[in-house]
């Protein structure tokens, strides 16, 4: 394996430049950002011994993760809507003591185990926020940072995430009451008595009214539109572990036969007063939710259509009812904008990058938490860092490899739907399939000769179920992790 100086730790121990002079970095590349697609892209760096900087503009790892940190969405009753079984980091499994659905902060601590085992923590650049990203006329990337620094790169990956900046709607009127975004909702405290309206279907807008229907004194939520809602549990085992289990089917075939599951066991939405969903099922992203329901049918949570009109405290409804509320809550989503380099990713709902990573007008510029999927997204960003510190590898190693590649990315246009025909909305514009996702990704590792890598740690090999010992083959040689 090539050596790096990624031991080095040159984000620390390099001379500070002067005031206005730019700190070339080369041949290090960038990470921005230490929550989980971040830290998926250093440990793929480091295992091939390239050079990387990584910054994150919190005090520790984590991303949204941490409920303390400044801006992120997160509640207190916030679980993940993937199971621990399919969400781990490859060679790095989820405990077994951890529930079926971890917590927001078991999952914190997670990430922070896994930061501290394969030695990533303490590379980190804390505090250290990315103000502008411009491309050179030489092709490389010149970053402004906090406090006036700027530092030159050939590479940089962003790794920032897409729930930090809120998509609001439109309300038809003045509202008296108080408006938020979900991402200023912390815990029931802030509903407690109060006549609460929840915007939206997501799976924020389903937990967030659920906490209204044990403490507010009203809890409606309103849905333009209709969507299914899917347990986290069938016959009693996570519901993606029962996806993964049972036989592959074609998209049709298994909408057809798990959309049957659901109405024998749980019935329709219309069934209990929510719109009905205007498309098939797995065509927008998948709302697990096993509570929402069970409030409805105790009269806990009234379903609303969409909001027609706003005057003072009252909310008319499209269906010609009309009440009063004290505070509306607008769970509609989050922006995929990347503010330090929109100009570079465009659209800011999904950028349109090959095989969800990379640019494919602007080389040397990636992201690593943009993909949107119907499926776990850890294992995701994992493969993605993977490939994208391969491309990187093959820069200095086998350049006629990263030049074949470089060409896929400006050409290739796969078909990563799956068969399913995704909703036309903003948010499902650059929504992929995840079977075919992993598939076609597959196909692109053995036609590379790239393999997943990692160096595994005392702590990640006692945690490993069978993916111990990661290893890659580069350029025909066998390389140990």
């Amino acid at each position: 394996m090539a050596e790096g100086n990624v031991e080095e730790n040159p984000a620390v121990n390099r001379e500070r430049p002067a005031d206005g002079e730019v700190d070339d970095r080369r041949p290090a590349v960038l990470v921005v950002g230490a929550g989980p697609a971040g830290l998926a892209a250093a440990r793929a760096l480091k295992a091939r011994g390239l050079a990387y900087d990584q910054i994150e503009r919190l005090d520790g790892v984590g991303g949204i993760w941490d409920i303390d940190a400044p801006g992120t969405p997160m509640y207190e009753t916030a679980h993940f809507n993937s199971s621990k079984t399919q969400s781990g980091f490859h060679g790095y499994p989820m405990g077994a003591d951890l529930p079926d659905y971890p917590s927001h902060r078991q999952i914190l601590q997670y990430l922070r185990d896994f930061a501290d085992a394969y030695g990533l923590t303490e590379r980190v650049e804390f505090g250290t926020e990315v103000e502008e990203l411009v491309k050179d006329d030489d092709g490389t990337w010149l970053v402004q940072l906090s406090g006036g620094r700027r530092r030159r790169y050939d590479a940089v990956l962003c790794c920032s995430g897409t729930q930090w900046v809120p998509s609001l709607p439109d309300l038809p009127g003045d509202f008296d009451g108080e408006v938020m975004h979900s991402l200023d909702y912390r815990n029931v405290d802030q509903l407690r008595g109060r006549r609460v309206l929840v915007l939206g279907g997501g799976n924020s807008a389903c937990d967030i009214v659920v906490d209204a229907s044990r403490s507010a004194e009203r809890a409606v939520i309103s849905m333009r539109r209709g969507y299914w809602f899917i347990p986290k549990h069938v016959l009693g085992v996570p519901v993606d572990v029962f996806a993964a289990k049972g036989p592959h089917l074609p998209a049709r075939l298994q909408q057809a036969v798990f959309g049957t599951i659901l109405k024998v066991l749980y019935g329709t939405p219309d069934r209990w007063g929510l719109p009905k969903p205007d498309h098939r099922l797995f065509e927008t992203h998948p709302v697990l939710n096993s509570h929402l329901y069970l409030a409805l049918q105790h009269g806990d949570v009234t379903p609303k259509p969409g909001v027609s009109g706003i005057d003072g405290s009252t909310v008319s409804f499209t269906d010609g009812t009309s009440e009063d509320f004290d505070l509306i809550i607008a769970a509609t989503g989050f922006k995929h904008a990347v503010p330090y380099a929109q100009r570079y990713f465009g659209n800011e709902q999904h950028p349109e990058l090959y095989l969800t990573g990379f640019s494919r007008e602007h080389e040397g510029l990636f992201g690593v938490s943009f993909t949107e999927t119907n499926t776990a997204a850890y294992g995701h960003f994992d493969a993605l860092a993977q490939m994208i510190a391969s491309h990187l590898w093959d820069k200095s190693h086998r350049l006629p490899r990263y030049a074949e590649f470089q060409r896929l990315i400006r050409s290739d246009y796969p078909d990563l739907s799956g068969g399913l025909r995704f909703d036309g909305s903003p948010r499902h514009r650059g929504y992929v399939d995840a079977t075919a996702l992993s598939r076609y990704r597959e196909r692109i590792f053995r036609r590379m000769g790239w393999r997943m890598l990692a160096t595994p740690s005392p702590q990640a090999a006692t945690r490993s179920t069978g993916d111990r010992g990661l290893s890659a083959v580069q350029d025909g040689k066998k390389v140990s992790a």
